[in-house]
């Protein structure tokens, strides 16, 4: 049977699997909401797996964004992300796809101090609330992949992924992470010659950054590898904290005004980085 890899969703993530998928001249389809095709709707979900047939399945689809983007909608994030989950893993039973690859982000992971995380820490302890909503539902889809692996043999790779940065990214301020909403508040505040950046919380909490194409490159490369149902950490393997992240765009823009750390604004989880040992 030849080989065809279907990309669901062409977001930041999708985007640059498929150019990646088009290099190596791999064959593969893509859809998503924006090209005519909702997750959310079963019928219509299986219906595109019977047309396109794909032997292999990359999961990029999700409905995210930053930290106020989890908070102010919380009830969407919920609905929409399961359904796109439950509904893609379920058609790819049904047409008896032979691998799912799904990338869950690191949100999923609990606060367990200023120190990596670890595979088995994944299910120590409760999720940090400005990620809780999105984290679970990251979470749930492992359980599904667990379950359909265990009743179906349906193969898995599910990859713990970081926050990335790339070409593609989302610089409006409420859909992006923070790496994107500071390059574009410093940015155009260069460009406005505003004396001051005002950058959410502390700036204390430290972040993982993987370059884009890096974990498209992954994804791809995990379409060989033995299938492995537990979750296992791709990433740079350290952290950087918001500070100095802001500092670094700053000094890279060549932004000469002040940044502004607002502490009456939430600083999201302490500590986000992973231990890829």
């Amino acid at each position: 049977m030849n080989t065809k890899i279907f990309v669901a969703g062409s977001g930041f993530l999708g985007q640059r699997v498929v150019k990646k998928l088009a290099e190596q001249g791999l064959v593969y389809c893509q859809t998503s909401l924006e090209q005519g095709v909702d997750f959310r709707d079963f019928n219509q979900t299986l219906n595109y797996f019977k047309q396109e047939k794909p032997t292999q399945v990359i999961n990029c689809a999700a409905f995210v964004g930053g930290i106020k983007f989890g908070l102010d909608r919380a009830g969407e994030i919920f609905y929409n992300n399961s359904l796109i989950s439950a509904n893609l893993i379920e058609a790819a039973r049904q047409v008896a796809v032979e691998r799912f690859i799904n990338p869950i982000s690191n949100c999923s992971y609990p606060n367990v101090g200023e120190r990596k995380f670890t595979e088995a820490d994944w299910w120590q302890g409760p999720l940090d609330e400005s990620v809780m909503v999105y984290g679970m539902c990251r979470k749930m889809s492992w359980v599904q992949a667990y379950a359909y692996h265990k009743q179906y043999g349906l193969n898995f790779i599910n990859l713990l992924v970081p926050n990335m940065y790339g070409p593609g990214d989302h610089f409006a301020e409420v859909r992006s992470h923070a790496l994107g909403a500071l390059v574009m508040k410093i940015c155009q505040a260069k460009k406005e010659n505003l004396p001051a950046v005002a950058v959410w919380g502390t700036g204390r909490p430290v972040r993982e950054w993987q370059y884009v194409d890096d974990t498209a490159e992954i994804i791809i490369r995990s379409l060989t590898i033995e299938p492995f149902i537990e979750p296992v950490n791709i990433g740079v393997g350290q952290g950087v904290s918001i500070k100095e992240l802001a500092e670094l765009i700053k000094k890279l823009a060549g932004y000469q005004g002040q940044l502004v750390f607002d502490a009456t604004k939430p600083d999201g989880a302490p500590y986000k980085a992973m231990d890829i040992s």
